[in-house]
């Protein structure tokens, strides 16, 4: 499994524009939507809220991971988002988020669900890597950047 298998080009955004978890996370899903990925938002957007209040997503070292089982598509879908002023995203070391991995896979795939945010996980726990994202200013550069790191693991 790769992450590029689940994430494509027109589901990164070089620069985020929301300023609290909430709208980012809005931001992200309607990329999968404005791509024809997904059609249910709403749906959706609440699910992730949902999951939200159970622990927040935000995994440390500036990277969030927002996700949710749906019966709404019948695929994985992820989208990418970096904002360079950060994101208030209650983390678990309290530091701001710069780099949120949405990720949204059908509900009938629990092994699958686990094994893609297994492996988005450590990918982003490489510090060269979220460094090198962080930097990044085009989708093209952050492909590159991601296909090399996992490529490795």
């Amino acid at each position: 499994m790769k992450i590029m298998d689940f994430l494509s080009e027109d589901s990164i955004i070089v620069d985020l524009k929301s300023i609290d978890k909430k709208s980012a996370i809005v931001e992200l899903v309607d990329v999968l939507k404005d791509t024809g990925k997904i059609n249910e938002t709403k749906e959706i957007t609440n699910i992730i809220f949902d999951r939200e209040k159970l622990s927040s997503t935000g995994i440390g070292q500036g990277v969030a991971i927002p996700h949710c089982k749906t019966n709404f598509i019948n695929k994985q879908f992820g989208a990418l988002g970096i904002s360079h002023k950060g994101i208030e995203f209650n983390s678990l070391d309290g530091e701001l988020v710069y780099i949120i991995f949405l990720f949204i896979s059908q509900k009938d795939i629990d092994g699958q669900h686990f094994k893609a945010l297994s492996k988005i996980s450590r990918l982003f726990k490489n510090k060269n890597l979220r460094e090198s994202i962080k930097k990044s200013t085009n989708i093209d550069e952050i492909i590159k950047i991601i296909n090399q790191y996992d490529n490795v693991n």
